[in-house]
């Protein structure tokens, strides 16, 4: 270290990455730890706490003895010792074993100070840089000889690819979901029928929202069945409330959803496969006026930084993430990104952005604000085909029931008349009071005419 590299450090005074020490003492081990848990720092033996220089004698002898004290952590810290003038600077570098303890106890860096982890502290830092994967952890909740019946064994089986005849446990612990007769957190999500049962935050919320802000929403749907199914339910619901393209050529038309699918795909599933399931929050997809945000807890996984996504893959849930793949919900573990980028390239959209801070990851994709070309109109689902093509003149929610021959309220206001709302294909004709008893609902300017677009595909 250069004399003016040295003179800067100590104005700087102690601090994350700096301590200083006016001679050798038993504790170095300790602090020498404690930045190998963190990100590295250096040491500064021969200057007291003022940020004066005092200096040390026999600069031969300390460098042995602080080289044996950093060989005694566990595992071996590297570390790099020289002089300067008096002093003996002791360079932490970051290190990539971690966590490291000295003497059987682990200390970190706390701003200026040497702290030792309690066993709760320890149990943190083994999560958060990664050595425990939650999504690995046994699931005490869960009891497979309750939870895993005929129909969902069946059903997760055809999903993974795998013989149902199979026994269910052998299976599981072939694929690393279960740990003797303990079900992994990982195949209790993919099993399970509600899985807030075993993970509360674990759960899917969407919202459609009236213009830019969330000041005036106009649905809310929350999904909490398997990651499977809340996968499938998550982007049943994104089709729905966009626009989509009518694109004719010759034999007839296709449409194409506004915003790219795979994109859309991607995002949702590096959503539920990436997030902190330990976060007390959930999953967020918001479709507002200009744009659809999908809202991950957790940010980014420890060894990755904001410049690297895109380039590097650092799963948080590798169990998880693994059977997705097997799962064919995402082609190529490691290209989320770049195949997210791609695709709004090939469908001419701008590309997402992507907001990171320590507790969020939140990806943006915009949405055009130019007027609708003649072609354009909302994603109508055969669900809310059926209803446009039953409305006539103003009906009751009852009577509407009736001609498409339905009895259950909530589903046919979720599956039926909310994304027809949302659409703009339907209308209330008290749209102040939503929950009147003299409600009635009526067929919209663009409703009818995507009725009329219906009825001449069909004739053709």
């Amino acid at each position: 270290m250069a004399p003016r590299a040295l003179s800067d450090l100590i104005a700087l005074g102690e601090g994350f990455t700096t301590e200083f020490k006016q001679s050798l003492s038993s504790d170095l081990g300790r602090e020498i730890c404690a930045f190998a848990n963190a990100t590295g720092g250096v040491i500064l033996i021969g200057v007291d706490d003022t940020g004066t220089v005092v200096g040390v004698d026999d600069h031969n002898r300390l460098k042995s003895q602080i080289q044996s004290m950093a060989r005694t952590a566990d595992p071996p810290v590297s570390v790099e010792v020289e002089s300067q003038g008096g002093v003996l600077s002791v360079a932490v570098p970051e290190q990539h074993g971690k966590p490291y303890s000295f003497r059987g106890r682990f200390f970190i860096r706390e701003g200026a100070n040497c702290q030792q982890l309690s066993r709760d502290e320890i149990r943190e830092f083994f999560f958060e840089e990664g050595l425990i994967r939650f999504d690995e952890t046994p699931c005490n909740a869960f009891d497979p000889h309750v939870e895993i019946t005929t129909t969902r064994w069946l059903e997760f089986a055809r999903r993974a690819g795998i013989d149902s005849g199979l026994d269910a446990m052998t299976v599981l612990e072939n694929l690393h979901l279960a740990k003797g007769s303990k079900v992994t957190h990982a195949g209790a999500w993919l099993l399970a029928d509600d899985v807030t049962r075993f993970t509360i935050p674990a759960s899917v919320t969407c919202a459609v929202f009236r213009g830019s802000s969330k000041t005036h929403i106009l649905d809310r749907r929350e999904f909490k069945g398997n990651l499977y199914a809340i996968y499938v339910e998550v982007m049943g619901y994104l089709q729905a409330n966009l626009n989509s393209e009518l694109i004719p050529h010759a034999l007839g038309r296709d449409e194409r959803l506004e915003l790219p699918e795979t994109a859309l795909r991607e995002a949702v599933v590096n959503a539920i496969a990436h997030r902190d399931y330990r976060s007390t929050a959930n999953v967020h997809v918001y479709i507002y006026r200009d744009r659809v945000e999908i809202v991950t807890p957790g940010g980014l996984p420890a060894g990755m930084r904001e410049e690297e996504l895109g380039s590097k893959s650092v799963p948080r849930n590798p169990l998880l993430f693994s059977m997705l793949y097997r799962m064919n919900l995402v082609e190529q573990i490691g290209s989320g990104i770049r195949r997210i980028h791609h695709s709004c390239r090939e469908h001419g959209v701008a590309k997402p952005t992507f907001q990171v801070s320590p507790d969020w990851l939140t990806v943006t994709f915009p949405r055009q604000q130019s007027a609708p070309t003649p072609h354009v109109t909302p994603h109508v689902t055969p669900h809310v085909g059926r209803l446009i093509a039953v409305v006539q003149g103003e009906m009751s929610r009852a009577e509407i029931m009736e001609a498409l021959g339905l009895a259950d309220r909530r589903h046919f206001r979720t599956i039926y008349l909310q994304p027809g709302i949302n659409a703009g294909l339907i209308e209330m004709t008290l749209p102040d009071k939503p929950r009147s008893r003299a409600q009635h609902y009526r067929l919209t300017n663009l409703g009818g005419q995507v009725r009329d677009s219906q009825e001449q595909a069909e004739d053709a």
